[in-house]
């Protein structure tokens, strides 16, 4: 009896905690407009959204973001970039999280918008 009981919360919890269930269409406190600056001085773990260019490729993921005033390496995914052709004159908008790694702090790109 508990492993079906055990089951019945397990599905409710993910039917509740399922996207397509979203219907917000405001802005997010979260994702506000921010700058390299902003994501420089961020806490880790912190999420926005920021506008500007990519430079240069560093390594495997790995590239030069500038927001035309500062610059931070950003982690961009493969399937971020969905075969999407982008040059350093391409402005885009990234919803990223600030994270640390072993040479310091980077931003990890969750979506990639060509504006």
């Amino acid at each position: 009896m508990t492993t079906r009981r055990n089951f019945l919360i397990m599905s409710a919890l993910a039917f509740a905690a399922s996207p397509a269930l979203a219907q917000f269409t405001g802005p997010s406190e979260q994702g506000a407009q921010s700058s390299v600056q902003d994501a420089l001085d961020a806490r880790i773990g912190a999420y926005m959204t920021l506008e500007g260019y990519i430079t240069h490729h560093l390594r495997e993921d790995y590239y030069r973001f500038t927001d035309g005033m500062n610059e931070i390496r950003v982690e961009i995914p493969q399937n971020v970039f969905a075969g999407r052709p982008i040059g350093p004159n391409d402005r885009v908008r990234l919803r990223v999280e600030v994270d640390r790694g072993l040479i310091g702090r980077y931003l990890w790109v969750e979506a990639l918008e060509i504006l």
